[in-house]
């Protein structure tokens, strides 16, 4: 389900819309649902991470949710170069809606920091990473 087509499209905030993804902003959450075939890694990394930069700077803690709602790659070996170019990202979450895309979201929770990243439904995952966004010692309602 993409996101525009949940009980979250009223929340929306803002939206991006880029080669790699779109990607939708809410308060103290960005949902990032890439275009279909995409390879993300560090050589096109900063098409999105400058856009969440750029919404929600470089203090202020937020969560992501990868929703999957195409086929893509990512370089998970590439993971702590992406922690590095958005240090405030406390929590992360990935939705997958068919057999491939939660298997790919399982074997995304073996390279993140948070103790659980797939999800199977857009609700949960964004309730869960929320709630540890707003549980993050670094919190603020700024």
């Amino acid at each position: 389900m993409k996101i525009i087509e949940s009980d979250f499209q009223n929340q929306i905030l803002a939206f991006v819309q880029n080669k790699l993804a779109n990607i939708f902003f809410f308060n103290h959450i960005a949902v990032v649902e890439m275009n279909e075939g995409v390879h993300f890694s560090s050589s096109n990394a900063d098409i999105i991470t400058d856009e969440l930069n750029s919404y929600f700077g470089t203090s202020k803690p937020f969560g992501v949710v990868a929703n999957r709602i195409n086929s893509y790659s990512v370089d998970l070996l590439d993971t702590p170069v992406y922690r590095e170019k958005i240090k405030n990202l406390k929590a992360y979450g990935v939705v997958g809606h068919d057999k491939a895309g939660k298997m790919n979201a399982k074997m995304e929770n073996n390279f993140c920091i948070s103790d659980k990243v797939d999800y199977d439904s857009i609700y949960d995952a964004i309730n869960q990473v929320y709630n540890k966004v707003k549980s993050s010692s670094m919190f603020s309602l700024q």
